[in-house]
């Protein structure tokens, strides 16, 4: 199974907020800086995860993006169908508004393996919180950038 783009760069943003600034919002330029996603596309992924609770957002000059969960509340499973919307390893074990069915649907022995095959991926996938990820950052010695202090000094 390949994940999207929108899947792997949506759980690499909520991770990057959650771990570079979890007290104060995270400006899109900061996150494209470190996790070279491009604004644009980062902006609508930022939609998606907004709409689905994930994220809220702040304007002005020290906006940007903040966690609306702890990221221990926050599953890796759940960002990929957030972005992804419903996410089946093949279109027909979707379980309902599939555009499409196979021929065989109703007599296919292998759906039942299809569909077995998502349970434990999305199983694994929703074993793991964005705090798990933001541990695992630490125990690689990946480097924090927590919020940006402004000095005003003349």
């Amino acid at each position: 199974m390949k994940l999207s783009t929108q899947s792997r760069y949506g759980v690499r943003a909520i991770f990057d907020i959650a771990y570079n600034s979890p007290h104060s919002p995270a400006q899109i330029k900061d996150i494209y800086r470190r996790q070279r996603i491009p604004a644009r596309y980062l902006e609508q992924i930022f939609q998606k995860l907004r709409k689905n609770g994930f994220l809220v957002s702040k304007r002005g000059p020290r906006g940007g993006y903040m966690l609306k969960k702890p990221p221990d509340q926050i599953k890796v499973g759940d960002i990929i169908r957030s972005v992804e919307g419903h996410s089946m390893i093949v279109f027909c074990t979707e379980i309902e508004g599939s555009r499409k069915k196979c021929t065989l649907y109703d007599k296919c022995v292998t759906k039942k393996v299809w569909q077995e095959g998502c349970n434990r991926l999305f199983g694994y996938f929703d074993s793991i919180s964005i705090a798990d990820l933001c541990k695992m950052a630490k125990e690689m010695g990946i480097r924090q950038e927590l919020g940006h202090q402004l000095s005003f000094v003349i």
